[in-house]
């Protein structure tokens, strides 16, 4: 059957959800038997859905699965200001579950036609009376396509449908749907008959998108009547995407940026004091030359006043660190005269040579509050410049290393399955 149809079928009803989602950005979205996850795992990559469901009461075959949808590993590493919050639940869509309410998107893809017609009428009460979605998409096989399937032997395409409706019939429904529960339908459908048949069997499979009336501006109010807090459904899987909208993970992403560059500048600075620095490099070397072009007035840093932005300076080892040599009578003594080489790159330096750096701190205070406290990086005593330690050898951005070493790199295991795996349906 798949040979009649390019793209194939399944990814044709896909697509047409996809485009849905592309056209009116919900928020929040549900898939009534999600099965093995194939349109959850196309779905959370569009940045517009904040809270992506999956229910199947096959909960063996949804665990089966749920892996799929883990953050990549670099979603750890390279975190957007997207949230994302990924729910996989075993249950029956004929039961009620008040966590489901108020979705923006409900999709159910070739399901329905795996019930019986007594669970196909507690299906529209639960979907359309219940769950109250602001619209629904519903796909399932057209009857009158199926002399067109070449091998077909039975009646009906799937040894477990109780039923394929005619073109008529699914009309028949959809409209004591929109009558019973406030919404509008329109009918259209994917798998173009050949040519000249269209028109006398219409498509292989037939969509209603619904629509609630009322509720055209995209919101979602439930109605205050029936709002008990059922929960029939089981939790199988739960996952929030890493987000910069999550100020500790937001700070570990800007802390990584900030060593980096200042390792870049405290690189190109001893390069350019040795003589050795190359003067076709770009990166940070163009924008520190730029700077020691513009840089006219002198900056203290360290309680020393500086003609370059980027500075060697020295700090006595009190301030920072005391030594423990060995004194008279077997006692240790603190000795503080020894000193300490770093190099003071600016805040202001960093924020000027790092779009991702201004980006990520909204202002050069702010960037200053963000690294006040934490113990990962040395600031001068006014706060306002980052103390790197000078080292002969050339690190040049070991800085950038550092974010592998961080929480993400530790978290990223859970995505070691989470790469799209073509586990499609294989029917029609």
């Amino acid at each position: 059957m798949e040979p009649l149809f390019s793209p194939a079928l399944y990814r044709q009803r896909h697509q047409f959800v996809i485009d849905f989602v592309k056209r009116n950005k919900p928020r929040k979205v549900v898939d009534l038997g999600c099965g093995e996850c194939s349109l959850l795992k196309w779905l959370r990559f569009h940045r517009e859905i904040e809270h992506l469901v999956g229910v199947d009461v096959n909960g063996t075959r949804v665990k089966k699965n749920m892996l799929g949808l883990a953050p990549l590993s670099a979603e750890y590493l390279q975190p957007s200001y997207h949230q994302l919050c990924v729910e996989l639940y075993q249950g029956s869509v004929t039961q009620k579950d008040a966590r489901l309410r108020g979705f923006d998107l409900v999709t159910s893809i070739e399901l329905i036609e795996h019930l019986t017609l007594a669970d196909v009428q507690r299906f529209s009460e639960v979907v359309f009376g219940y769950m109250t979605p602001v619209a629904v998409i519903v796909s399932t096989p057209n009857f009158e396509f199926n002399p067109l399937l070449p091998g077909l032997i039975s009646r009906f395409r799937h040894s477990d449908h109780k039923f394929e409706w005619t073109r008529a019939e699914f009309r028949s429904w959809a409209q004591k749907v929109c009558l019973d529960f406030g919404y509008e339908v329109e009918l259209t459908g994917v798998g173009q008959a050949p040519s000249g048949q269209q028109e006398r069997v219409g498509f292989c499979s037939q969509i209603g998108v619904f629509h609630r009336l009322g509720a055209k501006d995209g919101s979602n109010v439930l109605f205050a009547d029936d709002a008990d807090d059922v929960s029939s459904y089981t939790l199988l899987y739960s996952v929030n995407y890493p987000s910069l909208r999550d100020n500790n993970i937001l700070q570990r992403v800007l802390l990584s940026e900030v060593l980096c560059w200042a390792e870049k500048l405290k690189s190109r600075w001893i390069q350019e004091e040795t003589g050795e620095r190359d003067d076709k490099e770009g990166g940070g070397a163009a924008c520190l030359s730029q700077q020691h072009r513009e840089t006219e007035k002198r900056q203290t840093v360290c309680g020393a006043e500086m003609k370059s932005p980027v500075e060697q300076c020295w700090r006595a080892a009190s301030e920072y660190e005391q030594e423990e040599v060995p004194g008279t009578n077997g006692q240790e003594q603190k000795v503080s005269a020894t000193q300490h080489r770093c190099v003071s790159v600016p805040l202001a330096e960093l924020w000027s040579c790092s779009p991702k750096i201004s980006t990520l701190s909204g202002s050069l205070s702010n960037l200053r509050c963000l690294l006040m406290n934490n113990p990962r990086v040395k600031l001068s005593q006014d706060g306002w410049a980052v103390l790197v330690d000078y080292q002969d050898q050339d690190h040049e951005e070991e800085g950038c290393d550092d974010l592998e070493h961080s929480d993400y790199a530790q978290a990223s295991h859970f995505s070691h399955s989470a790469e799209l795996e073509d586990d499609w349906e294989a029917d029609v």
